[in-house]
């Protein structure tokens, strides 16, 4: 490990002569937030971009499936835990294996991992233009540039395939024989529902972005310090000190964005829980009156336990992608 001399100014120049290799490699996926690998943004690999979006998309539905028992139990602790039935993680998987079997730990897996492409595609688009219409190309991108590129391609992409996050949840939820598959709780959906019902947790899925962003970015900009402080080679990103940071941020992310993540889970599975209300105001209320704050946190365990194997699984099999379709490094 290097040593280098404690001074402000210098840990500035070096962060801006490494900004490229510096940026966090988005492509690191939990399952909550698919970002754009900054790769793709260099202009020598423009011509390999669809090589960089297989190789996420690749990543990302393994890493998915691995984690897909963890996923699961979130999402089963979000809709029915409650103050009368505190449901730790062991007890919810229990109770998913005892009502479906091993097989159902991974119920709702197979349209998590088929929005995985269409997800990766239209951020990937956005983001492009977003950076070509107002962010400047001659320097590296600044952290509010990157937020709001980073926010709109998430924000678009999801009002695209929110309904497929809605049938998600449904098939996560759905007890054994409820639903024959997709299509079928699809047109279940539309006929008991309508098709607004394919929109609920819209909103707070919208506001949650900004907060996972912010902290996500924030957090992993504050570790480049530590880690140059501390004399960590600023040209290695792919090592444990870059997988370590994004783990981190990931994190923090997910946490400050907690609670809108389960309030939007709530209302995609508003048909699940009896007496649901439907707008977002009403299940705040709700879970405040319920639970108090912690109930604003139910879940977050399994999600938290998540994202190391997911961060590394992706990590593991973007890199070897890119391998096997020959993009350079």
């Amino acid at each position: 490990m290097e040593t280098h001399p404690r001074d402000p100014k210098s840990y500035t120049q070096r962060l801006e002569a490494h900004s490229y290799h510096q940026e966090k490699q988005q492509v690191l996926d939990t399952g909550e937030q698919l970002m754009v690998p900054v790769e793709v943004l260099r202009e020598t690999n423009q011509a390999a971009w669809w090589k960089f979006l297989v190789s996420g998309a690749v990543a990302g539905a393994v890493s998915r499936t691995g984690t897909a028992p963890l996923d699961r139990a979130k999402v089963f602790m979000q809709v029915y835990a409650s103050k009368t039935n505190i449901m730790n993680l062991l007890g919810g998987m229990r109770s998913m294996i005892q009502e479906g079997g091993i097989r159902s730990l991974w119920r709702g897996n197979g349209i998590n991992v088929l929005k995985i492409a269409p997800e990766y595609a239209i951020k990937f688009s956005v983001f492009e233009q977003c950076k070509t219409s107002f962010c400047n190309q001659n320097t590296s991108q600044p952290f509010h540039e990157r937020i709001l590129a980073s926010s709109l391609a998430v924000a678009i992409s999801q009002t695209l395939i929110n309904p497929m996050e809605v049938l998600k949840t449904r098939l996560m939820l759905r007890r054994t024989g409820q639903y024959k598959g997709l299509l079928d709780c699809a047109f279940q959906i539309l006929e008991r529902e309508g098709t607004r019902a394919f929109y609920r947790g819209y909103l707070p899925n919208m506001m949650g972005i900004v907060p996972y962003a912010c902290t996500d970015l924030t957090v992993y900009e504050s570790l480049r310090w530590v880690w140059l402080y501390l004399g960590f080679d600023a040209e290695n990103p792919s090592g444990i000190v870059s997988l370590l940071s994004a783990t981190l941020s990931s994190t923090c992310g997910q946490v400050a964005s907690y609670p809108l993540t389960l309030v939007r889970t709530r209302m995609q599975a508003q048909d699940t829980v009896e007496g649901s209300n439907p707008t977002m105001r009403g299940v705040f209320g709700k879970i405040l009156a319920q639970q108090g704050m912690p109930g604003l946190y139910r879940g977050v365990t399994p999600t938290l336990l998540k994202v190391l194997p997911a961060v590394g699984i992706s990590y593991v099999v973007y890199e070897a992608m890119k391998s096997a379709l020959g993009v350079a490094k």
